[in-house]
């Protein structure tokens, strides 16, 4: 069945998502902070533009966000003309940023008082997941509102799982980045001990990967590394956001991630080699970096 939706935030990840809303047949208003960037949108997949997060949000039954952090989230939903200031009651909102488990139950709390529901729903699989609609999507919130707003999330996900309450959708995502960042490091140091060996790397790939060694970064990310090429994920910049998230939160609960803590300081010196918009499995650049170096 067809639904009114709103979606802000139209970067690399938002902009293919909000396309697969519309190409399933539903009524899809975009808004997004640089106009162009919508009108581009709306030449490739049609559907309407907003000025302002409030009138995307006007008529939505369904208001999804997809932004760079905490203070943009709470602009295009809670500024003078964000989204909760036009919002109908019983409205679902389905947040897709990346973001602090608190702002998402401060959100969740002023979203009831409206009498609409608020789902943290933050995703896996980087711009080639979201351009081919297989997302994966972690969840917390209203078990109803999950309900109505899951049908509506697989138009660009291949596997959604609701966590538990407010919140747990952005924990989860902190723990996958808190793996990911490991495996990268692991795959990085693999990667340079066998340059060191003299071994030939794709052969050691083709060896180990099958076996207990093998992982998603392993076999989608190697050849870029052993080749050099850091244009192909998720930039260096947004993790680094993502692992102070998780670094906060670890502070607040208890956790000791002394791994991943070292890990966000690596990325650190990625950004200063000037890598900055590199994917994440740049950190094999920078061992090679500190090796021209001694």
């Amino acid at each position: 069945m067809s639904k009114r939706i709103a979606f802000i935030g139209l970067g690399v990840m938002g902009f293919p998502m909000a396309g697969h809303l519309q190409q399933a047949g539903h009524q899809v208003t975009v808004f997004n902070r640089t106009e162009s960037k919508a009108r581009a949108w709306q030449t490739q997949y049609g559907g309407e533009i907003a000025l302002t997060p409030a009138a995307a949000a006007q008529h939505a039954e369904l208001v999804f966000t997809c932004v760079g952090n905490d203070n943009d989230l709470r602009d295009v939903l809670l500024g003078a003309e964000g989204a909760l200031a036009n919002i109908q009651p019983n409205t679902v909102l389905i947040d897709h940023t990346t973001a602090s488990a608190d702002v998402a139950r401060e959100i969740a709390q002023i979203a009831l008082e409206k009498q609409c529901a608020f789902i943290d729903a933050p995703v896996s699989g980087g711009q080639q997941g979201a351009e081919n609609g297989q997302l994966t999507i972690m969840c917390g919130g209203d078990e109803q509102a999950f309900q109505q707003a899951q049908d509506v999330m697989f138009c660009f996900a291949k596997a959604i799982t609701l966590m538990g309450p407010t919140g747990s959708g952005q924990l989860t995502k902190m723990v996958n980045q808190i793996c990911v960042g490991g495996v990268l490091q692991g795959l990085a140091e693999g990667l340079s001990f066998a340059e060191h060996a003299g071994l030939d790397l794709q052969k050691v790939i083709d060896a180990i990967s099958q076996g207990a060694a093998g992982s998603w970064q392993m076999t989608n990310r190697h050849a870029t590394m052993i080749s050099g090429e850091y244009e192909h994920g998720f930039a260096v910049d947004w993790m680094r956001k993502d692992l102070d998230i998780c670094l906060r939160e670890a502070r607040q609960n208890g956790t000791d991630l002394t791994i991943t803590q070292q890990i966000n300081n690596f990325y650190k010196d990625v950004q200063e080699m000037g890598g900055s918009r590199w994917d994440t499995s740049s950190l094999y650049k920078r061992l090679q970096g500190r090796k021209t170096l001694h």
